[in-house]
């Protein structure tokens, strides 16, 4: 007995002295402190990248990893303007034609060979030449010329206006030297990639992490977080453990999390929490070659048979809205008064029944014979979007729809089903880019291998206003194409649209410098920085305290 009260008062007092240590540290993260070079950032993703090319990659973790790598000639800045990045300036011909740029002397890659027009000129090459395999060629092709002045100076010109054109050129500048001559889809840059950004690639592990290493000769300066870390966490529910038990600093959470979970003294004294409406819509979205679903009425059908509030109410627990098109309601080109689709399951059934559909005795739907079933893929790990399909299935079934849900590891659901047509229905999301050009996921060109139409829509009238929208740029006049566009997609329904979700991020406290504003929160990320009394990690060991 003695022994064991022994025990117990030595884990009592052990217990005491961490929950004492982790006050004092919360304490000190309070203080600002002066910025200083140092410290590890880990971040999670569920999924892994499937290349570090962002020429040959669609997916979220392979742009997020890259956008520390690369750099473009524009970029947006905190209030989403368009500033310069590589270019230090450019002018536009008064007929808005061309665009000469003036890049940054003194650019370097992160192997040594200095940055110029020739790189620029290569990357133009690359992408619009029909081998490769890119998703993002179109804006590229309407250029009539493209032309190298000297090494820093470039020149594009168009055979007419181009809206996007300057933000166009805020795609990655690739490397001449490394893959000129070369096939760019067996190129080592796939996974050890050389820019000219903030952070050299350092190292891979496949399904544990990638690491980046800050550029000392960064042209807008080192940045002060000495090296980023991404480690694959393929469960939102082991996402959330690791950040709690310092796995990881930075995560996005689930709605549950951070209206619930998070809401204790504990949580809030290690980090901070950050809330905006996020740059992205989720949606359900059909293969429109399935003989079932070219059928716009089925499309309908679905859609008044799923209750987005009770998805957003029951699943996000608030945490989002509605979603009626491929825009958020906070932007200029939101159209709110398109075709809405209200919970009615009674209208549902009465499409389904002008569609040619009857119910058997087993009390599934049917055309010709065939049973109205189909697969809902999605990938593994995100646990709020499963719980959307399972509502899905439910609601669905209530109707005589035999839905079925299949979960699939990130990097084979984009390359075996998604970029190969192999599905019937998916769940996905689109991040929305600040402009507001719609041509490579509507337009009917635009289903190509890796390209963005991948659920194969088609319609005429469509791919006319996208074209006009893109060559106009009086923005009211462009504004009247792009809505026209939400109301032929809302009457369609090629996608369910589902929901705009909130953005919930948790970054722990020692990292300063954070600037939340319209283009979210990482539009400053070189100057985050740990002062120097709050450090978790050397500088030069990424994981080791």
């Amino acid at each position: 007995m003695t022994i064991g009260k022994n025990v117990f008062a030595i884990i009592v007092v052990a217990l005491l002295l961490i929950a004492c240590s982790r006050t004092k540290d919360a304490a000190l993260y309070n203080d600002p402190g002066k910025p200083a070079c140092g410290d590890t950032i880990i971040t999670g993703s569920i999924g892994e990248p499937s290349n570090l090319i962002p020429l040959l990659s669609t997916d979220l973790p392979s742009h997020t990893v890259a956008a520390n790598i690369y750099n473009g000639l524009v970029k947006y800045d905190k209030d989403l303007n368009i500033v310069g990045d590589l270019a230090e300036s450019w002018e536009v011909s008064k007929d808005s034609l061309s665009i000469i740029f003036h890049l940054r002397k003194g650019v370097r890659w992160h192997d040594g060979r200095p940055f110029t027009a020739h790189d620029v000129m290569y990357t133009y090459k690359v992408t619009v030449d029909p081998k490769t395999p890119t998703a993002y060629a179109g804006d590229f092709l309407l250029v009539k010329e493209a032309r190298v002045i000297d090494d820093y100076t470039f020149k594009v010109t168009y055979n007419k206006p181009f809206a996007p054109a300057l933000i166009s050129w805020s795609a990655s500048i690739l490397p001449r030297h490394l893959l000129e001559g070369r096939d760019i889809t067996t190129s080592p840059l796939l996974r050890s990639p050389v820019g000219t950004g903030p952070y050299i690639f350092k190292e891979w592990i496949t399904g544990g992490r990638l690491i980046l290493t800050a550029n000392p000769g960064y042209f807008e300066g080192k940045p002060y977080i000495a090296q980023y870390v991404m480690r694959i966490i393929p469960d939102t529910g082991t996402m959330f453990l690791e950040l709690k038990n310092y796995g990881i600093d930075m995560a996005d959470l689930a709605p549950l999390q951070a209206v619930k979970q998070t809401e204790y003294p504990a949580f809030k004294r290690e980090f901070n929490k950050f809330k905006y409406l996020a740059f992205q819509y989720v949606y359900l979205g059909y293969n429109l070659k399935h003989p079932f679903f070219r059928d716009k009425r089925v499309r309908q059908a679905i859609t008044y048979a799923i209750d987005k509030k009770e998805i957003i109410d029951g699943i996000l627990l608030g945490q989002g809205v509605e979603a009626t098109g491929p825009f958020k309601p906070d932007t200029w080109a939101y159209n709110g008064n398109v075709k809405k689709y209200g919970y009615d399951r009674e209208k549902a059934v009465s499409l389904l029944s002008e569609a040619g559909f009857t119910k058997g005795t087993d009390g599934i739907l049917a055309r010709d014979g065939k049973p109205f079933e189909f697969t809902i893929l999605l990938s593994q790990g995100n646990d709020v979007r499963i719980r959307c399909a399972e509502l899905i299935q439910r609601r669905l079934s209530e109707i005589g729809i035999r839905v079925k849900i299949r979960v699939i590891e990130w990097a084979s659901f984009i390359n075996q089903f998604v970029d190969k047509r192999n599905f019937e229905a998916v769940i996905l999301g689109w991040t929305i880019t600040p402009d507001p050009d719609l041509f490579d996921i509507w337009h009917s060109s635009k289903q190509g291998p890796k390209e963005l139409n991948f659920i194969s829509f088609e319609n005429k009238e469509v791919d006319d206003l996208l074209v006009k929208a893109r060559h106009t740029l009086n923005q009211e006049e462009r504004k009247r194409y792009i809505y026209r566009i939400q109301e032929i997609l809302a009457e369609e329904q090629p996608y369910t649209f589902l929901y705009v979700p909130c953005a919930n991020v948790a970054i722990h406290k020692r990292f300063k410098g954070i600037v939340p504003a319209p283009a979210g929160l990482g539009h400053n990320f070189i100057k985050w920085y740990v002062p120097e009394n709050q450090r978790r990690y050397k500088t030069n060991a990424a994981l080791s305290p």
